[in-house]
């Protein structure tokens, strides 16, 4: 299948598997839930796979949250990691072979957990007394833990595609279903794509909707000249390459990994060997770089982003109806 109606032909023949998934997920989310936390519980979520965006709000919902007075617990599912949980990550112990590269990066932020099973994962934190508040990631899809806020994350510039379920479209479940559940909708990207996204997808959302946007955490280094050859395997990807490229540095190569891929001795050889060809420096994610053998570290710098809410006044709004905390605690 080539040409334009390529994506469209093939999204057809997909329609009736996407159909019988849809249902599933719509089946799932009408769910009972199974226990109900004695502290406020924020699910953050994304319909589309936008995983390293949610990773992302998580950990700015636990900042922002200590702003209002509160001690935030982190649970995630520690994707890519051995451990099914329920585990407190420890970074003097653990790598991200064991919890998961995003589990390491949020325990920087706030204790954090990982658990296959949130309901098993919200028991042990609030029994170990973590935190007095659970932001979580996922939980949109199920209903099995009761929240108290509920956050829908979208890449602006994707949007939800074709509005189609798996493998027909980019959908996890149904859109109308997955809004009906969410309390906030934030979407993810630059100026020009929130606006397109606004145009396309505006009037479906009936919740309000923040804007944010990945950028760039000032660290003091000068990127300005400096050739690089950058490698990312997270959903934000391009937008990392475009920040170096906003910083002054001269991208020589850019690698796009597949999502979260091990970062093999063999590969890292073949890497480094080619960043020393082209005289550039590698240079990575937060999150890739959390995958990189110990002692090949040093030789990879890292650009973090961080998200940034272009309106906080949204979420601070929505955390105020959850009654999670408050502006003057």
């Amino acid at each position: 299948m080539t040409g334009r109606d390529g994506p469209g032909l093939r999204a057809r023949l997909l329609a009736p598997l996407g159909a019988l998934r849809a249902r599933a997920a719509a089946r799932r989310m009408r769910g009972d839930v199974l226990w109900r936390a004695p502290l406020p519980v924020i699910a953050v979520d994304s319909l589309t796979g936008e995983d390293d965006h949610v990773a992302a709000l998580v950990t700015a919902l636990a900042m922002r949250l200590r702003d209002r007075g509160l001690s935030p617990a982190l649970l995630l599912r520690g994707t890519g990691g051995r451990q099914a949980g329920p585990l407190a990550v420890d970074l003097r112990a653990h790598a991200a072979a064991d919890v998961g590269d995003a589990a390491l990066l949020a325990a920087a932020f706030a204790p954090t957990w990982v658990a296959a099973d949130r309901v098993a994962g919200a028991r042990a934190l609030t029994a170990a007394g973590a935190g007095d508040c659970i932001v979580m990631e996922g939980g949109l899809r199920d209903p099995a833990l009761h929240t108290d806020l509920a956050i829908l994350v979208v890449d602006a510039a994707r949007g939800f595609g074709n509005g189609r379920c798996r493998p027909a479209g980019p959908m996890r479940a149904p859109l109308g279903p997955g809004l009906a559940r969410a309390d906030l909708v934030v979407s993810v990207g630059e100026p020009a794509a929130q606006a397109a996204f606004a145009g396309a997808w505006g009037a479906r959302i009936t919740v309000p909707r923040a804007t944010a946007r990945l950028v760039p955490l000032r660290t003091g280094m000068d990127w300005r000249g400096l050739r690089v050859l950058a490698f990312a395997g997270t959903s934000d990807r391009g937008r990392f390459f475009e920040a170096l490229r906003d910083l002054g540095a001269t991208p020589v190569r850019e690698v796009t990994l597949s999502d979260h891929q091990p970062l093999t001795r063999a590969l890292m050889a073949r890497m480094l060997r080619d960043a020393k060809r082209l005289g550039a420096q590698p240079v990575t994610t937060e999150t890739d770089a959390a995958r990189l053998p110990a002692d090949l570290r040093p030789q990879v710098l890292t650009l973090p982003l961080r998200l940034e809410l272009s309106d906080p006044g949204t979420v601070e709004a929505a955390l105020d109806r959850a009654g999670i905390g408050g502006g003057d605690a």
